[in-house]
Formats: structure tokens, sequence, C-alpha cells
């Protein structure tokens, strides 16, 4: 099936007893059995429910995989790839990343002895001097968070392959229905399903698909284990943001085009990150990777200081000023300050993340008022 189709019909079988067409909600926590280890499949709610099964169903699917995972939230679906590792494990990881992720491996995970070095990933090649017998893991994004850098998936898969190191790619500002990693030779793909796959700011919840049925069990005993599962009715909003992805993810791409171009040329802008332009480093990976080039952008201002920001943050209208990211709705960021306030500020300015930078996720409104609202704010 083609990717709208794949969108709409993924895990979705009518209902046996009634026929119903949307997945029922399965709000129990235990399920009766008819003798001790008799069941129909299910015994409780944190080991298996069927909404979550067919959420996770339709995970694998979208993104060409076999097995999909759901979990509490992206973060969580993150935690669970670390703990399959073991004290003395290093882990190459992108410098450009989520906050979050940061945050999770240096406050939590380093201090249980797992060693992370953080480097430029947008040469591949960079990271083969940082492979030893102890490199169990490469964690990337791409694009990445907020400087939109891209990285060559294939190319990083072909050093993991070749060492036997684990590659685990966040996907989530690209989407299952831009980019497929497992289709360019990754293990995992990660995603905080709150942004595109949930799709209306409503839930919050992380996923994790793969090919390798044992890594899959590794990572279901894992996440039946340490508990960090969604609720049935979270697993029922994100299946249900799903079957819309295709036609949302399209006009993200437009909108984030004309706005991204409307910003380059405006002569209060002064660099603008979206991996769209042609001259933009990664455009030809980013090309050849993803079907098209996403809703998120970061700038800064030609008066490039935190005070004038910080204005231009809290004029918007229609932007709304917010974390997250992936709705419907457009927001206006500051990473700084809010997703990336937990990154030291001496590591985001030697990455090239300033104090003045402004990212945004652009909606699917009407782009001409989105152009007016940020023309208005900047003034």
């Amino acid at each position: 099936m083609k990717p709208g189709t794949k969108c709409i019909h993924a895990g979705a079988e009518p209902d046996p007893s009634t026929g119903a067409i949307m997945t029922p909600i399965y709000q129990t926590s235990t399920f009766v059995q008819a003798a001790p280890g008799k069941h129909k499949g299910f015994e409780y709610a944190r080991s298996q429910n069927p909404t979550r099964f067919a959420l996770e169903e339709a995970l694998a699917v979208i993104e060409n995989g076999k097995y999909g995972l759901a979990f509490s939230s992206g973060v969580a679906a993150t935690d669970a790839v670390l703990k399959l590792l073991q004290p003395g494990d290093e882990v190459i990881a992108a410098n450009d990343m989520y906050g979050g992720t940061y945050r999770l491996f240096t406050r939590v995970f380093e201090k249980f002895g797992i060693r992370f070095h953080y480097i430029n990933m947008q040469q591949a090649e960079n990271i083969q001097s940082y492979v030893n017998k102890n490199t169990k893991l490469i964690w990337t994004e791409t694009p990445t968070n907020p400087l939109i850098n891209i990285v060559d998936i294939a190319a990083v898969a072909a050093i993991a392959k070749a060492n036997n190191i684990l590659l685990c790619v966040d996907n989530t500002f690209a989407s299952p229905y831009l980019q497929n990693p497992l289709d360019l030779g990754a293990d995992i793909v990660m995603h905080s399903a709150t942004k595109y796959l949930g799709g209306h700011s409503d839930v919050i919840q992380g996923a994790l698909v793969m090919n390798d049925q044992a890594l899959r069990d590794q990572l279901y005993f894992i996440q039946k284990s340490c508990g960090a599962v969604p609720g049935p009715m979270d697993c029922f909003l994100v299946l249900r943001g799903i079957k819309t992805l295709h036609v949302r993810m399209q006009r993200h791409c437009e909108n984030g085009e004309k706005i991204a171009h409307f910003l380059r040329n405006h002569p209060k802008v002064g660099h603008v990150y979206w991996c769209g332009f042609d001259d933009h480093p990664g455009y030809t990976v980013a090309k050849k990777q993803m079907r098209g080039f996403g809703g998120m952008i970061s700038f800064t201002l030609q008066d490039d200081s935190v005070e004038t920001a910080m204005t231009l943050l809290s004029s918007t209208k229609v932007f709304s000023l917010a974390e997250s990211l992936g709705g419907v709705e457009s927001l206006i960021n500051h990473p700084a300050t809010m997703t990336h306030a937990s990154i030291p500020r001496e590591e985001r300015l030697k990455n090239g993340l300033s104090d003045s930078l402004i990212r945004l996720s652009v909606g699917i409104e009407d782009a001409e008022d989105l152009i007016d609202d940020l023309k208005a704010a900047i003034g």
C-alpha cells in the first residue's frame, strides 16, 4: 500500500464482537481467565491491552517495520532503549538533539556507568574514531532539534553494522510519512508520538519500531517490567491521529516551505534553519532520504539580541508560545529557555544553539495568516 493508504488502514480491523470500524477503547485493568493461565491472550493491562496492540501494529506498518511498542512518552521510549545497556557500555550520540534526551543521558544514565560521546554527526565519518569494544549504541535524530541538521542515516547505519552496534534514530521531526529509518538500515526508530503522530496536542506518548524479533522481545520485557505504558484512551487518540498523518504532513510541508522563504527574504531576519533550501548543508541527503522537508524551522534575527527575540516571542497572535511541536496549530518556541534549557549554555553555544534562536512548528492553518502574524511580530 502507498503511505496514505497505510496511515488510514494500519492496525485497523473491525471489532470481532460488534463490527465497529474504529478500535474500541478497552478501558480495563485486567481480564477474566477461564482457569489459571487459560485466557484469550490478555491477562493484565500493563502487559497487554487490545487498544495498545492495535496501535503498535499501526506503528509498525507506517514505519515499514515488523514490531511496534508504545510507551507513555517519548522519553519513556528512549529510556527503554538505554535499558538495553550495561554499566561500562558506551553510546555515541548526536551533539544536536532534543534537550530532554540529553538530560536523560547525562542526569540519569551517566550515574549508572554508561558513557556518552556527543559528536557532530553531519559527517558520518566523525563516528568511526569514537568506536571501541564498549560501544553498544549510536543515537541520532534527523532532522535535528532545533537546528534542523541532517544526518545521513544509511551512512551511519553502515558504520553501525560493520561494528555490530545498535543504531536508534529519533524520527520525530520527519514522521514516518516523510522518512523511514528502518529502510535505511537503522535497528530501532523512536518517536515522540505526542508530536506529528498524535497531531492534535492532546496526548503524551512514545513509540519504538524495529524488525528484529529478539530485540523486540528485549524491549517488550522492559516495557512490561518497567511499566511505562500508555493508557487505552491515549492509544485511541494516536490511532486516530495516524489516520490523517499523510494529509497533515503534506500541509505542514507546504506551509513550512512558504514560511521558510518568507523568513529568508525578510530584511530583519538573520539565519533561517530549514533543510529544504538547496544551499542547506544537508539538502542533498535530506532530498535522498526524505519525501518532503517538513514544517520545523528555526531562525535568528538580524538584531541578534535576546531582548528582541523575547519581544517577538510574546507578540504573535496565531503562533502560540508553547513547548512541543507537530500539532495542527502553529507554535513558537524559545529553545534556550524552554525545550533545551537542560543543556548547559556553553554546550548549546558550542553546537550553534544561540540564546536568541527561535523555533517554529508550522501548523496547517492558512499560510497567509501565519505569514501576516510573523510579519506583524517581527515589525
